[in-house]
């Protein structure tokens, strides 16, 4: 009887994390803040009201807001052929997606368009790409 009583307990005790992870992401923005550190470079985190989140290069777009934006969509950038390809079909920046390019940009774009080309981002983010994402979704909150 005491099985009973402790399973349901054990079932929510379990799920919790997970459903929170599910919610929130998978991603630390903590720890993104940290590994966004190597995109400085060529990326700055700036609002639509002018206040600079993260000081940044202007080789490539500004991030923020990049969490739910078309990709390739800002209008004062020149993208790659690949980003326009993604544009044109009407992908979307999530959590995953941007993940999943910063450990490839080229490779990524390749798989999600179907074109040939290179990415114009030369960065590649053998771990944290899930973090970046996070922090970069938490900032824009």
């Amino acid at each position: 009887m005491k099985f009973l009583t402790i399973l349901p307990a054990a079932i929510v005790a379990l799920a919790t994390p997970v459903l929170a992870e599910s919610h929130m992401g998978a991603g630390d923005p903590a720890a993104g803040e940290d590994v966004y550190k190597k995109c400085r470079s060529c990326h700055a985190v700036v609002s639509p009201d002018g206040e600079t989140i993260q000081k940044g290069g202007k080789t490539g777009p500004n991030l923020y807001g990049i969490i739910g934006k078309p990709m390739g969509a800002d209008p004062d950038f020149r993208y790659s052929d690949l980003l326009e390809a993604a544009n044109e079909q009407g992908l979307v920046w999530d959590a995953a997606s941007l993940a999943a390019y910063v450990v490839d940009p080229t490779a990524y774009l390749q798989e999600v368009t179907g074109e040939s080309g290179r990415s114009k981002m030369t960065l590649k983010l053998n771990k944290g790409g899930e973090d970046v994402a996070a922090y970069l979704a938490s900032v824009a909150e």
